[in-house]
């Protein structure tokens, strides 16, 4: 064990003994003079962990950060109720920095550690195809709160063909097959774009996105008037601008995050192209519009916001009342209930039992059952590992943030 190990498992058993009664997971301690008082939670059986692979710091730290703090949450409020009878959870975060090869580091370096008992993340698709075989091999449950890209449950020939490539992996979040679409829609119908230039950053995530939409687009009867690519380091994009000036869009759709979205969006205005820019739930964020997002852009998320759900008020309260530096973000409710599955599972395998590494086979055939209601609605997998639950939402940009345009939440229809 390191010592930072040793710190963190101090740590938590020193908050968890403070704690007051709760569930049944507690022991009768002696009082002074022989009586009995009412104990801590038993954690007599040791400390387990539940890691994270996410963006801490760069770009889309805003992101992550809103993520780390609501798996935190679960987890404290986990070791409070006494959730796993005789064990402490414990939380370890790592950044990716949303780079794959910092990704596969920050896997491994979990994955060498027996006491892990699952994994919430990650926040991009391209880190998360370089995780799911780290964490596979070592049969760790793996719980993304914002992956969208379909290959990673359907496999390359998600299209034609779909096979689940890791049966340890699963998301809370709706795919780019559902999403891409459901932009295109609005877009089309809604709004009444017809002539539409198409731009990714050419990642997994983004040219995902981008194809879906496209497609979609076109069924409804719009014209891509330009496929164009830029870069996820990109601060100029006159080419690109120049190129699709000529002609003559009505919207701009752009697969990818808002480090760049947000610079493209001003610098169409600044060509004099006043015109829409939408993109997908890695644009939905006050980021974007600090970066230059305008009045009128739009954008899709997964999921409803979580303001207006009955559901997530308790998550809200909770959150809030914790003073964190950082919002929550776009995916604190389903990072919530991404973390939650671990926690329910891990409670389902080691009601009656202790834990071993054997055990995450157990974990993950749990995850596979999971029926509960979360933070973000209901939760239940599909045989592919992905959620049930396909709704979303349409953003327009508001003042200095995104709001949720009147009416545009719901699922997918063709």
């Amino acid at each position: 064990m390191t010592r930072r190990r040793t710190i963190i498992t101090a740590a938590i058993l020193a908050g968890t003994l403070g704690l007051t009664a709760c569930g049944t997971n507690r022991e009768e301690g002696e009082g002074e003079g022989g009586g009995t008082t009412a104990g801590a939670c038993d954690t007599s059986k040791g400390t387990l962990i539940i890691g994270m692979v996410a963006p801490l710091s760069g770009g889309l730290s805003a992101l992550g950060l809103g993520m780390r703090n609501s798996a935190q949450l679960a987890v404290d409020q986990a070791n409070e109720a006494c959730k796993v009878p005789g064990y402490a959870l414990a939380f370890q975060p790592e950044d990716d920095q949303a780079n794959p090869q910092i990704a596969s580091q920050a896997a491994t370096k979990l994955a060498s550690d027996e006491n892990i008992v699952g994994v919430v993340g990650t926040l991009n698709s391209s880190t998360s195809q370089t995780v799911q075989p780290i964490l596979n091999q070592e049969g760790i449950v793996q719980v993304s709160p914002a992956n969208t890209g379909p290959a990673l449950t359907m496999g390359e020939n998600f299209a034609t063909a779909p096979e689940r490539p890791f049966d340890n992996y699963f998301r809370v979040s709706t795919t780019d097959l559902v999403q891409g679409p459901f932009a295109a829609n609005y877009l089309v119908e809604k709004s009444g774009k017809k002539a539409i230039a198409v731009i990714d950053d050419g990642k997994t995530y983004g040219a995902n996105l981008a194809e879906q939409f496209a497609q979609q687009a076109t069924k409804k009867g719009a014209q891509i008037v330009a496929r164009e690519k830029v870069g996820e380091r990109d601060t100029d994009f006159s080419g690109v601008i120049t190129t699709i000036r000529a002609l003559n869009p009505d919207a701009v759709y752009y697969g990818g995050e808002y480090p760049v979205a947000g610079p493209l969006s001003a610098q169409l205005a600044a060509a004099g192209l006043n015109i829409p820019l939408m993109g997908g739930d890695g644009i939905v964020d006050s980021t974007y519009v600090s970066l230059g997002g305008r009045p009128g852009d739009l954008a899709t998320s997964v999921g409803a916001p979580a303001e207006s759900l009955p559901s997530a008020k308790q998550f809200l309260d909770d959150y809030a009342a914790q003073n964190y530096t950082e919002e929550y973000s776009t995916y604190g409710a389903l990072t919530y209930d991404a973390t939650n599955v671990v926690i329910e599972a891990v409670a389902k395998v080691l009601a009656n039992g202790d834990y071993s590494a054997d055990k995450r086979a157990e974990i993950v055939a749990a995850v596979a059952d999971t029926n509960l209601q979360g933070a973000s609605g209901e939760i239940a997998f599909d045989e592919f590992g992905d959620t049930t639950n396909k709704v979303l939402t349409v953003y327009e940009v508001k003042g200095d943030s995104f709001a949720p345009v009147e009416g545009s939440t719901g699922a997918f229809e063709g």
